[in-house]
Parts: C-alpha cells; sequence; structure tokens
C-alpha cells in the first residue's frame, strides 16, 4: 500500500532539512541544541494549528456539498420527469398516455351492412330486412421489429342489449366478441410463435374475411356451416416458412364442444373462448404454397379426442379435413374448396352428423378494374350420414364494384335447391369497407 504523507509532516521534514545544512558548518553546543529544539517545536505547534484550521474548512466544504446535493434531488423530484422517456421509465406500467415502454401502436377495421330479400317456400321463413352485420375494429402494436400484438374487437348486428330489457318484441340480436387477440414473436427469419385467441387457419375465408376481399353479400355457406367460420380458439401455434412460398401451421388449441341439442352440427360447437371448456384440446396443421404468381393452395387437418367436451358419452372424437384452392390470372379469378368432418360416436351416427360435408367452386371475372362479376355453386350437409333430405345446395350469381380498393358495393341473387325443400331465393344487397 502506498503511503500518503500529512502536510504536517512534509512540512516537518523540509524545516528540519533546511535547519541541518546550516549548523552542519560545526558541532553545535547543548544550547545551540536545545535552541534548534525549541524553535522547531514553536513551528510545530504553529503548523499544528494550521492543519485544524485546513480541516475544520474541508469539512464545512463537505458539508455544503451535501446539503446542495439533496437541495438538487428535492428539487428533482417536485418537477417530475422531463421527457416522455423518462415518464415512460418512471411510471413502468399503465397510465394514462403513458402505456408501455416502446413501440408503435396502429388502429383499422372494416364492417358491411346488409340487406336481404328473400322469400321462404317449403316451410321456409321470408327474409326482409336490413342489417349493419358486423363493425370491426382493430387494434395492434408493434413492442419492437421482432414483438407484435394483434387484436380484433367485434360488434355484430348493431347493438346489444340488457337481458333485464329484453321482451318477445324487443330482442337486441347482436353481440360483442373478441375475434382475435394474440401476441406474435418472430423466433427467426423463418418462425413464429403465436399465443392467445386465434383464428383457426383452415379454409379460405376464416383468417382473412375482410368485405373487399371477396364476392357475394353473405358468406359463403359451405366455409359457414362446415369450417365453421368465423373460427377461433385459445392457444398457441407456430408459422414457419421453411422455403419461398411454402407455409406451415401448428396449432394447439381448444376444441369444440357439440351436443345432440343441435344435431351435433359443428358450427354451434364453438365457444368463443369465453370460459370455455378445455377438457379436450384439438391440433390443426395446415400448409400453405403460393409459389405460383396469383395462386393460393393449402390444405389443412385437425383432430380432437373428443369432440362434446366430456359432456356426452355418446359422442367421441373428430377429424376435419379441408383442401381448397385460390387463383388469380388477369381478370379471371376463381376459387374452389371441399371441407369434410368424420365424427365419431353413436349420438353423431345416429342422427348422420357422423359425416359432416361440403364444396363449392366460384369462377369471377373483372369486367373493369371496379367492376366484377361471379358465380358460385354451393352443396354442404351437416347430416351427410344418413340418406335423408338434409343436402342443401345453393346459386349465387353477383356483382361486386370498388370505387376503391378498400371500398365494396354488392349485389347478388340466390337460389335455393335444398332436399328438403325449404328454400329461400332471392337478392341481397351490400356495403363493405376495410381500413
Amino acid at each position: 500500500m502506498k503511503k500518503r504523507w500529512s502536510p504536517l509532516a512534509a512540512c516537518s521534514l523540509a524545516l528540519l532539512g533546511a535547519s541541518i545544512p546550516a549548523e552542519a558548518a560545526g558541532t553545535p553546543s547543548l544550547e545551540q541544541m536545545w535552541e534548534l529544539i525549541q524553535r522547531q517545536q514553536q513551528e510545530i505547534e504553529r503548523l499544528k494549528a494550521l492543519n485544524r484550521a485546513l480541516e475544520q474548512k474541508m469539512d464545512a466544504a463537505g458539508e455544503a456539498i451535501d446539503q446542495a446535493r439533496q437541495a438538487a434531488a428535492q428539487a428533482d423530484a417536485k418537477a417530475g420527469p422531463g421527457t416522455v422517456a423518462e415518464a415512460h421509465a418512471e411510471s413502468g406500467a399503465h397510465t394514462p398516455f403513458h402505456h408501455g415502454l416502446s413501440g408503435r401502436t396502429t388502429v383499422g377495421g372494416y364492417g358491411e351492412l346488409h340487406y336481404n330479400n328473400l322469400s321462404g317456400k317449403g316451410g321456409a321463413k321470408d327474409k326482409d330486412e336490413i342489417d349493419f352485420h358486423r363493425f370491426i375494429l382493430f387494434l395492434n402494436h408493434e413492442f419492437d421489429a421482432r414483438t407484435r400484438f394483434a387484436s380484433e374487437l367485434e360488434v355484430e348486428h348493431a347493438f346489444v342489449e340488457d337481458e333485464g330489457n329484453k321482451t318477445e318484441e324487443n330482442t337486441a340480436p347482436g353481440e360483442v366478441a373478441l375475434e382475435y387477440a394474440f401476441v406474435e414473436r418472430d423466433l427467426t427469419d423463418q418462425l413464429q410463435l403465436r399465443a392467445g385467441m386465434l383464428l383457426v387457419p383452415a379454409g379460405i375465408i376464416n383468417e382473412t374475411h375482410e368485405p373487399p376481399t371477396f364476392y357475394g353479400v353473405e358468406r359463403n355457406p359451405v366455409e359457414t356451416n362446415i369450417i365453421p367460420t368465423t373460427w377461433r380458439e385459445g392457444g398457441v401455434s407456430l408459422i414457419g416458412r421453411p422455403a419461398p412460398g411454402w407455409q406451415y401451421d401448428i396449432v394447439l388449441h381448444s376444441g369444440l364442444g357439440i351436443s345432440g341439442g343441435s344435431n351435433f352440427a359443428v358450427r354451434d360447437g364453438r365457444k368463443g373462448v369465453g370460459k370455455a371448456p378445455a377438457n379436450d384440446p384439438a391440433v390443426t396443421t395446415r400448409i400453405k404454397w403460393t409459389g405460383f404468381p396469383g395462386l393460393e393452395l393449402g390444405a389443412a387437418f385437425q383432430y380432437q379426442t373428443d369432440i362434446g367436451q366430456g359432456t356426452d358419452p355418446s359422442v367421441g372424437s373428430a377429424h376435419l379435413w379441408e383442401g381448397h384452392a385460390a387463383l388469380t390470372r388477369g381478370r379471371f379469378g376463381l376459387r374452389a374448396l371441399y371441407a369434410r368432418w368424420d365424427l365419431n360416436g353413436p349420438g353423431p351416427k345416429s342422427v348422420g352428423a357422423d359425416v359432416q360435408e361440403g364444396w363449392y367452386i366460384e369462377p369471377s371475372f373483372k369486367v373493369t378494374p371496379e367492376i366484377g362479376v361471379f358465380t358460385r355453386y354451393n352443396v354442404w350437409n351437416n347430416q351427410a350420414g344418413q340418406k335423408g333430405p338434409t343436402e342443401k345446395r345453393q346459386w349465387d350469381v353477383g356483382l361486386n364494384y370498388w370505387p376503391h380498393a378498400d371500398v365494396v358495393f354488392k349485389v347478388d341473387y340466390q337460389q335455393q335447391e335444398n332436399e328438403d325443400g325449404k328454400d329461400q331465393n332471392g337478392f341481397n344487397v351490400g356495403v363493405g369497407y376495410m381500413f
């Protein structure tokens, strides 16, 4: 350890050193030595007094510095953070105008208004109504370049009403629901992880169903009743892109919960991830190829060990097969899809619901960039396991007009030829948007 000399010791040595040469000219007498020691003692006393004075001044200066620092800290605490970044760092939680530490938030949405004028026959009801079918708001946030949140909040049929205000004549038809809400993380440049409420990756319009993106006022009945769109579940998924044009999805998620009360129809088994049963999760896989411009080929498979969620011993496992193609070449477009459910258990088999399937084909043509015409033939059956008159068929023909790429006006005519003779025929008019 390096020794440090005090100012007093240094001065004493210097004084002694300066004295010695002068006296070294001859041998001093005892009186001279005594006088020299007395002078040195006096000088030492003087230096000690000087040292004490310096120490007192240094202590006073230190106290003044400490007091100044405390005063500055108190002033900063009263003034609060000076910048947005300081405010975020100080709060570290959600407060008004300070929600999170970084990132970018975006808002979007879509909506569609429908008018249906349908005549029922064979026991089917007439339908003459106007309905703001969907009003959707997107709220998304990017935490950083690899982590993001996405959500979609939906109001269906314009309004909902407190159950206590409902009467037989006044029944609010609507609902408010989350369509999806998940966090996504890019694990690598080719692999993503998602967790939360997810759209099941099956079919053409279950994930992409904004009104300007498809023909027809209403969504096609095959994906509505068989897929069944819009279908969301809670879970976690991996999305990989192993090569250009190729994508696969593997999803572990909550499953359907069908019952005999609705003849085991899969559409009525959706629980919407609201305190939904989770006794028997499902696994969905999908592979998609978009390696040719304008073409998408996709196939999905799902398996669930108990599609009754343990509530009905007559219901067993189930699996879904789905395949589709979507092509756009110049003005010409074509969509086609086939989907089939196979349900095990004596319950579904007793009403023919052990097989539920459907398909459609939809050619279209753009007369101009703003105007397109289409026709679609749909066949579906939620009780295809029996020979009874349960198959439904529907022709659609219509027109879309896009005054803007994100705005569409639609009109179509539908003609049903259901095996049970209960048909609804007529026209539909709609307007839709997205932003």
